[in-house]
């Protein structure tokens, strides 16, 4: 039966399928706005900093989404909360696209976050309690690796949708991924953790949570650090190459496309990294790369030089982030598997939530590149002291051996 985990490759395969499609297809859906900034702004008759607002609205509510989805997760499972919450943010999205005015696109981008906060938790829990220990950190990468995908599917329908159909069509798009909950129905197993260790009521997994609150203030800090770290260097680099550098929107789109490439890259090679020196050292690894790479990225007197720059950013961003999914739900403890590493990740988007906002008040006191820069220098710093002093449990395991569940 497809809902009962039998540990087989196949349900493995399932599982890691349906985590990584749904955080690639809602990485889609929140990533068309970034390509919409002055069209939004022109068709709805506001200020540009008005849209980008809504990209603030998106990010302040996914903790929302992460509580919601992360409690039904530990208490009924994870295949059916990951079904509603997929059949939602499509839902969400594809209405985004018959908003008649401003304040409507508004509510909508707010509604959209909490579908957006509460996937990833539910997608990353299912798809690493079922991945084979020796193969979490590649994996992790892979899964990670939606997210930049998402992004690149984003730039590609900016390039293809956006010039014949217009920016409506744009969000219809994004209802897709509604046919996924047909795939998890059928296909995807339920996680053999989450049945030894289910919570015996709903309140429950907040009640735990709070059990551990030194770790939850940890990885709340940690994941407010890593979203700054993510959105400031990608949420306005496609206007920032516009305005700053005179791209053009075409140009642009394919630039995005290239360093979303990178991204995927550096996911899969530092998650496989994390297998060999650990998940923090890695992570740092990964953080030199981008600190390394920063003055192309920001000041590179070229496209090229402009767009390679973008690339091997980008390779050490997610390269770090593709070791978080796996990270956090080894940290966690095994009865809020499905809340905490969510919550705690939309909590420091909530946190970070302002980054995009901060980076273009910036762009006005010391120009584009320098926002960008100075933000992301600070961040680096900060992140790196964290992780240098933090802790990980790489490895552990998600289930208890039969003689642990009969005792």
């Amino acid at each position: 039966m497809a809902n009962v985990s039998s540990n087989a490759p196949s349900d493995r395969w399932h599982a890691m399928s349906a985590g990584f499609l749904g955080w690639t297809l809602d990485a889609f859906d929140f990533f068309v706005v970034i390509f919409l900034l002055d069209t939004l702004a022109a068709h709805f008759h506001v200020p540009k900093r008005d849209i980008v607002l809504t990209i603030t609205a998106t990010l302040a509510m996914r903790p929302v989404g992460a509580l919601l989805f992360g409690m039904m997760a530990d208490r009924y499972g994870r295949r059916r909360p990951l079904m509603v919450n997929v059949l939602f943010f499509a839902t969400i999205e594809f209405l985004c696209g018959f908003a008649p005015n401003y304040t409507v696109f508004f509510i909508l981008r707010m509604l959209f976050g909490i579908g957006m906060g509460g996937e990833w938790g539910v997608g990353a829990s299912l798809a690493m309690e079922h991945a084979p220990v020796r193969w979490r950190g590649v994996l992790s990468g892979i899964l990670q690796s939606g997210y930049p995908i998402g992004y690149l599917l984003a730039a590609v329908a900016a390039r293809v949708v956006l010039p014949g159909l217009g920016w409506r069509a744009m969000f219809w798009v994004g209802g897709i991924p509604a046919l996924l909950a047909l795939y998890i129905r059928t296909k995807v197993p339920e996680s053999e953790a989450w049945q030894q260790h289910r919570v015996a009521r709903t309140i429950d997994g907040p009640r735990i949570a709070w059990q551990h609150k030194w770790l939850s203030l940890y990885l709340i800090g940690l994941m407010f650090l890593m979203n700054c770290l993510s959105h400031g260097t990608q949420d306005l680099y496609p206007d920032f190459l516009k305005h700053a550098h005179g791209v053009s929107p075409n140009t642009v789109a394919y630039v995005t496309i290239f360093y979303n490439v990178g991204a995927v890259v550096g996911a899969v090679i530092f998650g496989l990294l994390s297998e060999k020196i650990g998940r923090r050292y890695s992570m740092l690894c990964a953080l030199v790369v981008a600190l390394a790479i920063m003055p192309a990225w920001a000041f590179g007197s070229t496209l090229a030089v402009l767009a390679l720059g973008a690339f091997v950013m980008q390779m050490g961003v997610q390269g770090a982030w593709g070791i978080i999914p796996v990270h956090l739900n080894e940290l966690a403890p095994d009865a809020v598997r499905g809340l905490l590493p969510g919550f705690t990740y939309q909590v420091g988007i909530l946190l970070a939530a302002s980054t995009p906002t901060v980076e273009f008040a910036l762009r006005d006191r010391v120009g584009y590149a320098w926002a960008l820069t100075a933000f992301e220098l600070c961040v680096i710093a900060a992140l790196s002291v964290m992780l240098f002093f933090g802790q990980e449990k790489r490895g552990r395991s998600f289930v208890r051996e039969p003689e642990q569940v009969a005792a």
